[in-house]
This record gives structure tokens, sequence and C-alpha cells, in this order.
């Protein structure tokens, strides 16, 4: 059946630096369909479509896409809207007011329940209709999926980060916490792993939220690299939690919520700041030093890693492909088939939406306080081939005269 009318393009949750391919991909494989008689953007995702605020992108040049393709943070603008049942039943009248028969929504696992519920009132309304999720997220928690478009980038960026303070801290050693994004999965921390070239290169230790993170536990291992290397460098996820899965943030200072509830995590240096006071504190070391990269991890545009880009301008494509083409809804995934290929699935939207996916066992070290040898060969190609690597010298020391004497 050639399904007839127009196509809309949404993009949710946090920015990437390559969710524009995703956009670009679909809206340039859209336009090759006869069936498509318009392609409209959302601006700032489903806010845009209940507001019929929409741009066409049928009249935008193919020239200019292409650049946008390659502008990190995302062109459309986006939301933190959650939708519920109501919301989203708004924002099917919309696509029937407009004549809409084909949804492509960029985003994470909230997103994807979006277009499920969405999908479920054209159904109910035997309403002809094709809605498609597109994965995005820097957390690299979407279900079934190998990584997802928009993390290679952003690990990229901390893996590189961490090769700079690793090199920072050899040269005037002290202490060094970096604290990256991540409230339940730690696959963006463990990218700094990527920084260990020479044995005792740092991060020393990575905390990811997997493992309870015990205060005692983590002054120990510092005080055990420190009395070791005479330097210490750590990586730690924003959303580390204990035992009972509270998030120490929310155990060393008060902390306020964010629209959906969540404890605010981003955007504040205070747990960098709190476990930086704990070692000053209980260790006695003078020379300790936090960072929080924060949001610049999401849209850096320095380090782009070009497998990133390639597979987030495919996943678009196929988005459109399946649609269009093979009448099919559901959730575009990316899977591993070799060192290095993938290829591309489409699986039900329940498998997806609302779930998070967590680091494997394998690639989280016994003790918990790092990342194994198998992570580092999964993110490896993921980075791209032109990722920076640090260098020593090794040239001899010179002997010594007043000693000789």
């Amino acid at each position: 059946m050639e399904l007839e009318g127009k196509v809309v393009v949404a993009q949710g949750g946090g920015p990437t630096a390559v969710i524009n391919q995703s956009l670009v991909g679909v809206v340039l494989e859209s336009r090759k369909f006869r069936q498509i008689t318009k392609v409209y953007g959302a601006v700032h995702g489903v806010s845009g479509i209940v507001n019929e605020n929409f741009l066409d992108l049928t009249q935008e040049t193919t020239n200019n896409l292409e650049r946008v393709a390659v502008t990190p943070s995302s062109a459309l603008g986006s939301t933190r809207d959650k939708p519920d049942e109501k919301y989203c039943e708004e924002m099917f009248n919309v696509f029937r007011m407009h004549d809409v028969r084909y949804f492509f929504y960029i985003g994470g696992n909230d997103s994807a329940d979006t277009v499920r519920i969405v999908n479920q009132h054209a159904e109910r309304w035997h309403y002809d209709f094709r809605a498609i999720h597109i994965p995005k997220t820097i957390d690299n928690d979407l279900m079934l999926n190998d990584h997802t478009p928009g993390y290679p980038s952003a690990a990229k960026y901390v893996a590189q980060a961490f090769i700079g303070m690793n090199l920072d801290n050899r040269a005037l050693p002290g202490v060094h916490i970096g604290v990256v994004m991540g409230r339940h999965a730690g696959f963006l921390t463990a990218a700094a792993g990527i920084a260990q070239k020479y044995p005792d290169d740092g991060p020393h230790l990575i905390y990811m939220p997997e493992r309870p993170f015990v205060v005692e536990k983590f002054l120990a291992d510092v005080k055990e690299v420190y009395d070791r290397l005479g330097r210490c460098v750590v990586a730690v996820s924003e959303g580390i939690q204990d035992e009972a899965g509270t998030p120490i943030l929310a155990k060393l200072q008060a902390t306020e919520t964010d629209a959906h509830g969540n404890m605010q995590l981003s955007g504040t240096g205070a747990l960098g700041e709190r476990l930086t006071a704990l070692v000053k504190e209980h260790l006695g070391i003078s020379r300790v030093r936090s960072d929080t990269l924060g949001y610049v991890q999401r849209s850096f545009l320095g380090c782009v890693s070009t497998v990133d880009q390639n597979e987030a301008r495919e996943v678009g494509e196929k988005a459109a492909q399946f649609a269009i083409w093979h009448n099919i809804d559901g959730s575009i995934t990316i899977n591993r088939t070799g060192y290095y290929s993938v290829d591309y699935q489409i699986q039900p939207f329940e498998k997806i939406a609302a779930r998070t996916r967590l680091m494997p066992d394998e690639f989280i070290n016994a003790a918990g306080n790092n990342v194994t040898e198998a992570f580092k060969f999964y993110l490896n190609p993921l980075l791209g081939p032109d990722m920076p690597s640090a260098h020593r010298l090794r040239a001899p020391r010179a002997a010594k005269i007043r000693d000789s004497k």
C-alpha cells in the first residue's frame, strides 16, 4: 500500500553532536518518495507538534541541510516535555488535521514511549499512519542497541578530556576528580578509560552507577593509588549511588529536582566539590581538584566521531525506508555484526520504550572501580580513526656529575 501524506520529524531530549545527521537523513530520504506531499520539522519537539509550530523542510535546500547535518545540537530545537496519554492524543489530533501519515521522533527511551502512545491512538481511529522512533542518546542506554548515535562523539570528548587531565596531573601531581554525565548507566564515564595508554596512566579509578559507591572504599582506593604513584586521577559518574540506590549527591547535600521529578545532577559542580572536600579532610592531601564536564559533553564541535556521524545519518535514512517503503512501525536499532561493522533493524516500541540498558558486567572490573579491556575493545572502533593519542619522552636520563665525585 502506498500511503500518501505529510511527514513530521522532531527532536527530543538532550542535544548531541550528531542528532542533525539523523534529521537530515529523514528529510532527504523522505523527499525522494512521490507519495510524500510535505516534510515538516516540529520546532522544539513534541511541543511544536501540539502548537502546530512547523518548518516546511520540503523547501530547504539540500546544500544547507548538509551543512546543518555536520552542526552539533538540535537544529529544530528540543524539549523536555514527557507526554502523557492526553498530550499524545493532542499530537495525534494535529497529525490528522494536517494529513500527517509519517511521524519520526529522534530521541531516547522516553521518546520511544511517546511514539508508541501516538501510534496506539492512530490504531484506535483506524487512521493509516506510520511511526518510527530513531535512537539518540549520549547515555548509550537504549535496549537492544549495540550503541546509540550521540554516544561515540560524547565518549570521544570524555576520553580526550581525561587524556588531558592525566597529562596535567602527571606534570603537577595531586588528586584530580572528573565528573561525567550519566544518571543510571555508566557508559559515558567508562569512556575515560581510553586515556589509560601507559601502565601508570589515569584515570586510575572509574566509578559508575552500576556499582554501589561507598565513601569509605572510595577514600581507601584514592589513598592506595596516591601512596603508590604519588598522584591519582578519578572519573566518576554524576549518578553514582549507595547500596540502597540513593544518589550520593543527595546524601552529601540538598538537591533540586527537574521537570520530571528527577534529582538535578547536571549543571552543577556540587558532587566534585564534595568529593574533593572528603579527600582533603580524610586523607590530608593538599592538592585536590575537581572538574565537572557538564553539558559541554553533548554538543562539542571539535571532536565529533566520523563513525557516529555516518551511523546517525543512516538511522535516519533507514527510518524513512522502513516507514515509507515497507509500511512498518517501530524503533530503529544498531546491531554490531563484526569488528567493525553494523546493520540496522526495527524492533517493537515496547522493547525499547521507558527501559534502561546498563553496563554489562564484563565491562566493569571486579573491584567496581575501573573498566576492563573488554570495554575498551567495544568502544575503540566507535571513536573513529582520528582519535588522538598522548606520547611520552623516552630519552635516557643524563648522568649526575655531583653524585659521581
